[in-house]
């Protein structure tokens, strides 16, 4: 699905001659065929899966989040600005995230369903929000979350 309305969204773009969309779209469409391959060397005979995808875009939005603080420590406000105009288009293909409190409330969820009692199971609780949550919930700032309730 998601595959999908990615290359929809593409077609979309150049047919608006949207350089910025068609550009950014075609960086996350490269990007996913990375994967693909790289999963097929891994012995996987499918296309990465829906979850890996989302993760995929958080990551491509972290790292534009610190190109953009980097550019502006260094005075080069228009690179910032390119850098933010690709998250918007970037952001066009992720879920609705998680509220503070829906995260919150998720990480009480996530620690109750595996049993967590302990810091030595945060691995559990970790794994247990990605599979229920990819895409929708910033994993640095839950980690810290987690950590302060089991700790």
């Amino acid at each position: 699905m998601l595959r999908a309305r990615l290359n929809d969204a593409l077609k979309e773009a150049m047919i608006n001659r949207d350089t910025l969309k068609t550009n950014t779209v075609r960086l996350i469409v490269a990007a996913l065929k990375d994967r693909d391959i790289a999963a097929r060397g891994k012995g996987k005979t499918d296309e990465i899966s829906e979850d890996e995808i989302l993760s995929m875009l958080q990551s491509m939005i972290k790292q534009r989040n610190e190109s953009i603080k980097l550019y502006q420590q260094g005075g080069r406000t228009e690179l910032a600005e390119q850098e933010q105009a690709e998250i918007d288009v970037i952001n066009e293909f992720l879920p609705e995230p998680l509220s503070e409190d829906e995260t919150l409330e998720a990480i009480k969820e996530a620690i109750k369903s595996v049993g967590a009692t302990s810091l030595k199971e945060m691995g559990k609780v970790m794994a247990a929000l990605k599979e229920q949550y990819a895409g929708r919930m910033d994993f640095g700032k839950a980690s810290a979350a987690v950590k302060d309730q089991l700790g």
